[in-house]
């Protein structure tokens, strides 16, 4: 039996409440309170918890400080959302003001205006075995006559359909079909059937109409979508890792969604015009006066080389340089970063700001690295990595930086040592791991405030450990709570928490293999998948359960692998140049280190490097897509159909229509 969930609205000042059989809501300018009930014996798991809304001030940028952060309201699993062209605001340090932009936007049904930051969507969420339903009307402008004579130049950028990344659904129908096209004035309702083993976790969902997809990404439509578990593993199965992060009294530990973006907007010199030069400041960057207003109506906001010079902000939750506030020294919190970007790599670091600094004084992004270097000082903070895209690890990954490129996802379990203001800052990145193909300096993203608590003394890990070592004696289940502390207390190892079984040699389909070439060449220039820009009357063909082995490589820059429905688990990573193995632990490679046996979705392919990837074509048939996750690369032609087959009995496959 599958369940429906409540929608519950949080307009202005009052908590309006529709209907409550399950999780309750709180939308954008609120801040959910979790209130549980604290289990009374082991091994009692809470389940559905009450999302408390509480009002928050509107953020705003005032003298002296940064903008408080607001985190991206939840609604339930079956969300309406009106696609419009919404006006709003984003603050611009340089000017120490906001922008006035108009842009395309995810406007939830029933949800407040919110004049400041309304181009985040609302976060989804939902639990195994349930069905999410995302009503989406197109309330966008007509475009008659949009279609190019190539489909792979950028085209009808008011029609759109929806994308579950990450989500294990099928691709077909209403599911996660992204070869279906919603025009303008169309509405349509998505049903994913959420199977009742899917993996808790951090996923997000976006537009993905072949030749919109980058503009309408790059305005702010997207949002994440979080799968909880209350599965606690057994002798024989696996569990969801929320039922381990809990404190003492059973609630989860604190949670920050962070969803980064890069909305490159730009004011013209003729505004009705959107092929007139871009307006830019003495220095380069973009500027938009008083009166003007910036949008994204051209993919010349969008290529290559445009965004550093652009001067345009990475935003978390819609926000320019955000405040995280409620942080205490020696609590655990876990921090679901999802990329949602589509031209700039983030170089994730947190680090101790001293106390008389100014984050407001910085009103230009060339001036941050001296900025940095000035006040954020000591050693950048342990990270401990629990997921990528959603997939619990079998070990967590310390890191000291976490590197997210387009598309993906991370969880972070990140304790603050001691009370007082953190940098949070995107690192030095080299131009062989950027998606932009430059090397990219150090800029300031937000800072976190970090109130009194326990100070830690000591490693990081350490104190984490113990931390987790109690929740597991107190949370898990008797007959595997022995298993789950040896392995903690064996360098955080999480097996019985990991969703997907390694893939053996054994395992592999005899005479299978995948292989996936990147590159970009040609007059005019064409984005290519094995030397061919995307066809949509192509597909590579693959049979369900079999099991096979993708060779991935590119010979024109660094582009992040993604494919839909199906995850898969990195086999191995080849430096070429050295032909060492550097998904290894240990190997120094920002990018790999530590990856080996891990499950993704997303993975940064850089020239001069082979990578292995192992995945099961489960469960679904039907037809859906690869691309490369610079998403106006994949407007261009970096993309490529694939189609699951039923097996026809003879070692091959067989589609519908055929006998």
């Amino acid at each position: 039996m599958r369940h429906r969930t409540s929608f519950v609205v949080v307009p202005g000042s009052r908590a309006v409440r529709l209907r409550a059989l399950g999780l309750a809501v709180a939308m954008l300018g609120v801040a959910p309170l979790q209130a549980q009930e604290a289990p009374s014996a082991k091994n009692r798991i809470v389940s559905d918890p009450v999302l408390v809304p509480m009002l928050r001030a509107i953020p705003r940028a005032v003298a002296g400080r940064l903008e408080q952060a607001a985190e991206p309201g939840e609604v339930d699993a079956n969300p309406r959302l009106n696609i419009r062209l919404t006006e709003g605001r984003i603050f611009n340090p340089a000017t120490q003001r906001f922008d006035k932009v108009r842009l395309r936007s995810y406007v939830a049904e029933g949800a407040p205006a919110n004049p400041i930051t309304p181009f985040v969507a609302p976060t989804i969420v939902s639990r195994p075995g349930q069905t999410v339903r995302v009503s989406l009307n197109n309330e966008l402008d007509p475009q008659p006559n949009c279609k190019p004579d190539n489909i792979n130049t950028p085209h009808c950028f008011n029609s759109t359909n929806l994308h579950s990344h990450g989500l294990w659904v099928s691709p077909s129908g209403n599911s996660d079909n992204v070869l279906i096209t919603i025009r303008p004035k169309v509405a349509f309702e998505y049903e994913y059937n959420i199977p009742s083993t899917h993996p808790a976790g951090t996923f997000w969902y976006h537009p993905h109409l072949h030749g919109s997809t980058a503009l309408q990404v790059a305005s702010g439509m997207a949002g994440a979508l979080i799968i909880r578990g209350e599965r606690p593993p057994t002798p024989t199965a696996t569990g969801d890792i929320d039922t381990l992060l809990r404190n003492d009294d059973g609630s989860a530990y604190r949670e920050r969604l962070v969803l980064f973006q890069q909305v490159a907007y730009a004011c013209r010199e003729n505004p009705d015009d959107p092929k007139s030069p871009i307006r830019k400041n003495a220095d380069g960057t973009w500027a938009c006066g008083e009166n003007d207003i910036g949008t994204i109506e051209n993919y010349d906001q969008l290529g290559f080389g445009t965004w550093g010079p652009s001067g345009r902000y990475t935003s978390i939750n819609g926000q320019i340089m955000p405040r995280f506030t409620g942080a205490q020294a020696g609590r655990v919190e876990r921090w679901r970063n999802i990329h949602a970007g589509i031209r700039d790599s983030i170089n994730l670091q947190f680090v101790r700001m001293r106390a008389s600094a100014d984050p407001l004084s910085l009103r230009s992004v060339k001036s941050h690295a001296q900025w940095i270097s000035r006040n954020c000082t000591g050693e950048p903070l342990a990270q401990f990595e629990v997921a990528s895209d959603g997939l619990t690890h079998a070990k967590a990954i310390r890191r000291s930086a976490t590197l997210l490129q387009p598309g993906y996802r991370s969880d972070l379990l990140m304790v603050f040592p001691e009370a007082g203001e953190y940098c949070v800052i995107d690192g030095n990145i080299p131009a062989s791991g950027s998606v932009s193909g430059e090397a990219e300096s150090r800029r300031l993203l937000g800072t976190v405030v970090v109130g009194a608590g326990e100070p830690v003394s000591g490693d990081a890990q350490a104190w984490l450990q113990s931390r987790l070592v109690a929740s597991a004696e107190r949370w898990m289940p008797d007959d595997v709570t022995a298993g789950v502390i040896a392995g903690l207390r064996d360098g955080l190892r999480l097996g019985a928490f990991v969703p997907h079984a390694t893939i053996t040699d054994r395992e592999l389909t005899p005479g299978s293999g995948q292989r996936v070439e990147f590159s970009i060449g040609g007059t005019p220039t064409k984005f290519m998948v094995n030397g061919e820009p995307y066809d949509p009357a192509q597909a590579r063909d693959l049979v369900l359960g079999n099991v096979e082995e993708w060779t991935l490589t590119s010979i024109s820059g660094g582009h992040p692998f993604h494919i839909h429905v199906n995850p898969f688990e990195i086999s191995r990573v080849i430096n070429d140049a050295t032909q060492l193995d550097v998904s290894l632990p240990g190997s120094g490679d920002p990018d790999y280190a530590g990856t080996k046996g891990t499950w993704k979705d997303t993975l940064f392919v850089k020239q001069g490097y082979t990578l292995y990837v192992r995945t099961r074509y489960q469960r679904y048939i039907g037809e859906y897509v690869l691309h490369c996750h610079i998403l106006d690369h994949e407007d261009q032609g970096m993309m490529q159909n694939v189609r699951v087959l039923l097996p026809d009995g003879e070692g091959g496959g067989v589609g519908s229509g055929h006998h």
